[in-house]
């Protein structure tokens, strides 16, 4: 079971990365990508955890990065 404990703070610990690196990512795409996968490396770790309000901060927290994906890439004009 240590395995599967560690392979989870792995995954926390690459979800810490991503999302670190989208917040120093000049480009908003590639940002809101980085927040997308960064957050759901946390939601996985949360849910292993139990933390049942990490575990919605972390669904908030990637369904907000999804919509403003969705919204830069289909519903702004470009100039």
């Amino acid at each position: 079971m240590e395995f599967m404990d560690n392979i989870f703070k792995y995954i926390g610990a690459v979800g810490i990365i991503l999302i670190s690196l989208g917040i120093i990512s000049k480009r908003r795409k590639v940002r809101d990508i980085y927040d997308i996968l960064g957050g759901i490396c946390l939601g996985i770790y949360s849910i292993s955890i139990g933390n049942l309000i990490f575990i919605i901060l972390q669904t908030i927290f990637t369904i907000v990065a999804v919509y403003d994906l969705i919204k830069t890439q289909f519903f702004t004009k470009n100039s």
